[in-house]
């Protein structure tokens, strides 16, 4: 059967002689009290078990050896093997067994070692030997002289105890947490001497009151769904939200104060609003309004070389009037030399004196009465005199049919704040809708890539951009104001879940029906994290909420969100503050949402 110990030494063959010849006696396995019988020491001692109950009450599967049979160990030193095997002794023709009980034909108990490594239940007798903690308990030393009957029968008479090993080696707390919000401590006493457990029952929110986590769950007003809620409260929240978590001498900080103006605005209207609704919005969070400056058109825009263009600055000659011009000329004057080109048929010359003296309008309306050609050149220069990051640059482009240079920009710090030119889209929105849609877009998606998540999702909710799921990192949003691309733990803040909530309350205050299916999965994490700071109530209700929205849809297209809600609701629905007003024997009932979600569950379970 081939064990092999790499560790023992084993004794002569001398030795093994008197080793088998002895084995009527009890199964000689050398254990020692204190010693590590990997320590390469000789087996060198009998031994006497006489506890067998002990290892019969861990192995109740060990059978006994037929009769007449006696088991040894041999060890052969030249193969390093362990051999088992059976060794009749025979006195006077008869054969002795290894107790008194095969002496009066009575079955013996076989090796307890081989019976260990024969059942599978132990490979090593160092593993066996960690069974027994007290070797004085198990063992006596063999005795020495001739073996005789009496001694046989002395020795079997005496069988002690069951001596279970303890799990632990000294009393110690227990703890636990209970779907209630409790937690459980059962204190170290000694029971077995006489000593009452002792279990303590700890509410966690009074634990954790002081807790920025829970003060945090505690002063939102949800579930939002509830009958009893004022949209007033909602709107409160968000106002206390903004001057607690919000630094308005940041950009990040007035992004986010954005969206929570947002939200008190579709509070305020029920959920609808118009693009100058919005627009207002962003220019009220303008504190001071940049200054863009103007400047003279390009000489080659206007057709001029650069000594053309000195040639014609004020206090020299004009070759076609011969008049020497004054060095500042009044509105009139420049209006007067405009009229007097036309009287000599200089049109071109008229467009180019309009424009350098920003006579815009004259210039706009002559060369639309001109060719095409001329016409887009005037206002080319028209808009030319505009600094790049003027919110009119942006209007003319998308009229022009173009994507606004701002909606590429945007973010940077040179470029300026982002907010005019999204008004100005939004306030004045021409009739290709797909490329008002495609611009809004393209802004947001250029705040996102340079971190402005607030601000990129303000304008995705501007384009009506549906909400995506965590896992899929090519959807524009998940959770509204938190980048879905960091690390889930930092994207599922109870303050972002919060926020999403509020945007779906102001949906329903508009369709009552509504719901964001994506959202369904962060309220059952929020019922969580309400259970676990001792708010199961609350808790609960959430899981109402989400039952109900799946119950209304089909609970089979998300088994796993249905699932994980019962078995959360199932832990949290002794909770439900309507028990406390039935009588006892009602309180068992369930909730007529939770029954039919577990039904819903089963149904899907079977197909």
């Amino acid at each position: 059967q081939g064990y092999e110990d790499p560790h023992c030494q084993y004794p002569s063959a001398s030795y093994r002689d008197y080793y088998a010849y002895q084995s009527h006696q009890w199964q000689p396995v050398a254990w020692q009290d204190d010693r590590d019988l990997r320590q390469g020491e000789p087996y060198g001692k009998n031994t006497n078990y006489q506890d067998q109950h002990y290892y019969r009450g861990y192995h109740p599967n060990l059978t006994t050896t037929p009769l007449g049979k006696d088991r040894t160990q041999t060890y052969d030193s030249s193969e390093e093997r362990y051999v088992s095997a059976a060794w009749p002794e025979w006195i006077g023709g008869k054969t002795l067994g290894s107790d008194t009980g095969e002496a009066s034909g009575q079955p013996q108990e076989p090796s307890l070692l081989l019976q260990y490594r024969e059942s599978g239940l132990s490979s090593s007798s160092h593993e066996l030997s960690q069974y027994i903690h007290d070797g004085t308990n198990h063992c006596d030393p063999m005795p020495s002289g001739t073996w005789s009957l009496a001694q046989a029968g002395r020795n079997s008479v005496s069988t002690p105890a069951l001596v279970v090993p303890l799990k632990f080696s000294r009393p110690h707390m227990a703890v636990c947490f209970g779907a209630g919000g409790q937690l459980v401590v059962v204190c170290p006493h000694h029971p077995a001497e006489g000593q009452l457990a002792h279990v303590e029952l700890h509410s966690l929110e009074v634990i954790l009151h002081d807790t920025k986590e829970l003060e945090e769950l505690q002063a939102f007003p949800g579930p939002l769904a509830r009958e009893d809620l004022h949209k007033v409260d909602v709107m409160t929240f968000c106002q206390q939200k903004i001057a607690t978590s919000c630094d308005l001498s940041t950009q990040r900080g007035r992004d986010s104060s954005l969206l929570w103006k947002l939200l008190i605005l579709l509070c305020r209207q029920n959920g609808s609003m118009m693009g100058s609704d919005t627009a207002e919005l962003l220019m009220q969070d303008c504190e001071r309004r940049e200054k863009y400056k103007r400047q003279n058109p390009a000489a080659n825009l206007i057709g001029l070389t650069d000594d053309e263009w000195m040639s014609r600055q004020p206090g020299t000659l004009d070759l076609i009037t011969g008049e020497v011009p004054p060095v500042v000329e009044t509105q009139a004057q420049i209006v007067e030399k405009f009229t007097k080109l036309l009287y000599y048929g200089r049109k071109k010359d008229a467009l180019v004196w309009a424009m350098r003296n920003h006579l815009w309008g004259h210039a706009l309306f002559l060369s639309s009465k001109m060719d095409p050609r001329t016409y887009s050149w005037v206002l080319t220069g028209f808009t030319s005199t505009l600094a790049t990051n003027d919110p009119l640059q942006t209007l003319f482009q998308l009229m022009s049919g173009r994507i606004p240079q701002a909606a590429l920009c945007c973010g940077d710090a040179t470029w300026g704040d982002w907010r005019p030119h999204l008004a100005v889209m939004l306030s004045n929105k021409v009739g290709d809708m797909e490329l008002n849609h495609r611009a809004i877009v393209t802004m947001g998606d250029t705040l996102a890539g340079k971190g402005a998540v607030e601000a990129a999702h303000f304008c995705y909710l501007m384009a009506d951009i549906p909400f995506g799921y965590f896992g899929v990192k090519a959807d524009r949003m998940a959770l509204l104001g938190s980048s879905h691309r960091q690390a889930f733990a930092q994207f599922a803040r109870t303050e972002v879940i919060q926020r999403m909530e509020i945007f779906e309350y102001c949906q329903q205050l508009r369709q009552p029906k509504s719901f964001l299916l994506p959202f369904q999965v962060y309220k059952l994490l929020y019922a969580s994290r309400l259970a676990d700071y001792g708010l199961p109530a609350q808790a609960l209700q959430y899981c109402e909420q989400i039952a109900t929205t799946l119950l209304d849809q089909d609970p089979a297209s998300h088994p796993v969100l249905a699932q994980q809600v019962m078995k959360l609701a199932e832990r949290l629905k002794l909770s439900d503050t309507l028990l406390l007003e039935m009588p006892e024997q009602d309180q068992t009932l369930e909730p007529d949402w939770l029954v039919q979600l577990r039904a819903s569950c089963r149904d899907w379970e079977v197909r």
